[in-house]
């Protein structure tokens, strides 16, 4: 009777009937251990006050039923629960990367969720502290390097990553021990959105390359951009394409009077037009579609003086490098006389800025659609000599999502099962998010002073190979499932790119991630010609004419040295 009174009491000390039996685990256990023995211990000096005397054999037999009630009933019903409910597929076994509050919070949703279809089975964690410690009943089971074996030996069929501060070496790291396994893997949304419940456990997403990009949040200077675009008027060429639609929705979070949406495409311009109606439709700008094409002048100009914007970002171009390479009349008519169009529109307007969205193709170019760019930087840098319209370029590298970036084409290479062909394995290129480089857009131009070239900071290149084999790898499949061919280096195409060619460097930065250019030798009177006398030239004699003038002061000093690729660090 007395075994029996202190262990009613020692139980109730400890909280042991409040514990929920499928969280029993190895610290439960212990708690079983400890608080047994504290029984057996508590009951031994009471016999002797009770004239009992101590049966010793009896003691042990009690502490080994009581273990095994108590702890066996509880294990029992851990170990049904994950070898046969678990595994009928209702729900999957889940291992949570990161034991931290974020993790904590995971575990506690998925667990507290019937509807989920996630069950936390182990915690990864890289702090030795955590180590064997159980959180809510989830074990801690190790660090990072413990992933693999974890995933085989607990039959994990799901993997979170829960850790909203991880860097970008980290998160690659994880990336790729997560990798090996063929497990599907989520990370977190935002967590302040976890924290004020926008989000639940429902709203995990699937890694993407952005996120193995890993960069800092861009941190915008809302007084001087508030400056230039609130209660203004602005306008975006190619407004309907991937890099002008994002610059559309940025330009919208800072209420402009209005937003005029040029671009050639109906279907684009009408999409992004209703999308931004019902995002911004608490607000009072105005929004205005414009179907033009930039190669009609006058249309330009017509459109500029019905406006009258105060801003004008200018996203409208033929990107592709291969295609432009094939069409080189329509390269120069679209990049060149298009822009050299919008330009004068915005100059005879009184425009009070004028961006111009260039590429890290236009320095030291190689290819048709680079030196395009690199030319119709040459005329608005020439323009703003003579104006009072502030113009300049900004230029930055791939954008991932983008039209006619690798990203789309190797995801529909894998999902109809491959091969991914990549160009060359040692081909590497400065990547961005379409976000990312609409805000850095945004941002210089508020920095505008006139005729400057500015370059946004694109991180450590990457090469295109190990993009290939993470988007494989991030859609479940291995490389060896899918397959890598090489399909060679395509026309007009180099295996780097840089930001500044030798004559522009300047390493200062005049905002963070945005570096500025200097101004190099500009050749309008051979530009003007080539203009004019445009119908006449072939498309050969297009080519190595716009290739000539843009490498001209390259050719001029002879430059022999080897071309060094200029990282640029934020």
């Amino acid at each position: 009777m007395s075994l029996v009174l202190i262990h009613a009491v020692v139980s109730h000390r400890y909280k042991l009937y409040r514990k929920a039996w499928e969280y029993a685990s190895v610290g439960e256990l212990y708690i079983i251990i400890k608080i047994v023995s504290i029984n057996i211990l508590l009951a031994v000096p009471i016999h002797f006050l009770l004239g009992n005397g101590l049966q010793i054999r009896m003691l042990l037999t009690t502490w080994f039923i009581y273990l095994v009630c108590i702890g066996g009933s509880r294990f029992g019903w851990r170990l049904w629960r994950d070898n046969v409910l678990l595994k009928k597929g209702a729900v999957k076994r889940t291992l949570i990367i990161g034991a931290g509050a974020a993790g904590r919070m995971v575990a506690r949703q998925l667990l507290n969720n019937p509807k989920s279809d996630l069950h936390p089975i182990a915690f990864i964690d890289d702090d030795n502290k955590k180590n064997k410690l159980d959180i809510l009943g989830v074990p801690v089971v190790g660090g990072r390097e413990s992933i693999v074996r974890t995933v085989e030996e607990l039959e994990i069929e799901h993997i979170v990553i829960a850790i909203p501060s991880l860097h970008q070496k980290e998160l690659n790291q994880i990336f790729l021990e997560c990798g090996k396994t063929k497990v599907k893997t989520q990370t977190l949304p935002m967590l302040e959105d976890l924290m004020t419940g926008k989000v639940s456990v429902n709203h995990f997403r699937d890694v993407q390359v952005e996120d193995l990009l890993g960069r800092a949040p861009i941190e915008l200077d809302i007084d001087s951009i508030s400056e230039t675009i609130t209660d203004r008027v602005v306008l975006v060429t190619g407004a309907g394409g991937s890099i002008g639609s994002e610059i559309c929705r940025q330009v919208s979070s800072f209420h402009p009077s209005k937003l005029v949406l040029l671009g050639h495409g109906e279907n684009s311009i009408y999409s992004i037009e209703m999308e931004l109606k019902e995002t911004f439709k608490e607000t009072n700008i105005e929004f205005v579609t414009e179907i033009a094409d930039i190669q009609d002048g006058k249309k330009m100009s017509t459109i500029m003086e019905k406006h009258q914007p105060y801003i004008v970002y200018h996203a409208a171009a033929h990107k592709h490098v291969p295609l432009m390479e094939r069409n080189p009349e329509e390269a120069v008519k679209n990049n060149i006389i298009g822009t050299k169009n919008v330009a004068l529109a915005a100059n005879w307007n009184n425009v009070h800025t004028f961006v111009m969205i260039s590429s890290d193709k236009a320095v030291n170019p190689t290819s048709v659609m680079g030196s395009t760019k690199r030319l119709a930087e040459m005329i608005i840098q020439d323009l703003d000599k003579k104006s009072t319209t502030k113009f300049i370029a900004v230029r930055f590298g791939n954008v991932l999502g983008s039209r006619g970036s690798v990203i789309p084409r190797f995801k529909k290479q894998i999902m109809v099962g491959g091969p991914v062909t990549v160009t060359h394995p040692d081909m590497i290129r400065y990547f961005m998010t379409i976000p990312e480089a609409s805000r850095l857009v945004i941002q210089a131009g508020s920095l505008a002073r006139g005729g400057e070239i500015f370059v946004l900071d694109m991180g450590e290149p990457v090469k295109i190979l190990d993009l290939a084999k993470n988007l494989i790898k991030l859609s479940g499949y291995s490389v060896e499932d899918i397959g890598i061919e090489y399909s060679g280096v395509r026309p007009g195409e180099k295996l780097f790119e840089e930001l500044l060619n030798d004559n522009e460097i300047q390493e200062k930065q005049i905002y963070p991630k945005i570096h500025i250019g200097k101004t190099s030798q500009l050749y309008m009177n051979e530009i003007d010609e080539l203009l004019q006398n445009l119908d006449a030239y072939g498309n050969e004699d297009i080519r190595e004419t716009l290739l000539q003038l843009a490498n001209r002061k390259a050719m001029e000093e002879h430059i022999e040295k080897p071309k060094v690729m200029l990282t640029v660090t934020g």
